[in-house]
């Protein structure tokens, strides 16, 4: 497990959750929730490609 992207996924949060409260204390509600779902986007994508590699390596274990 390469720690490099737990700590990317972490600041990512950290960033967004930061935004995000910044955005509320101005009254931007709507621009905070965006920037919320971004942020999630962001991470699920980044979860995607680390279940993909994980499927290719199974099948190459496994020889399928």
């Amino acid at each position: 497990m390469d720690i490099n992207l737990i700590l990317r996924i972490a600041g990512i949060g950290l960033l967004i959750t930061l935004l995000t409260s910044v955005l509320k204390q101005v009254g931007k509600d709507e621009h905070a929730l965006l920037v919320t779902l971004a942020g999630v986007v962001i991470v699920t994508l980044m979860v995607i490609q680390l279940i993909e590699r994980l499927f290719s390596d199974v099948r190459a274990v496994f020889g399928l």
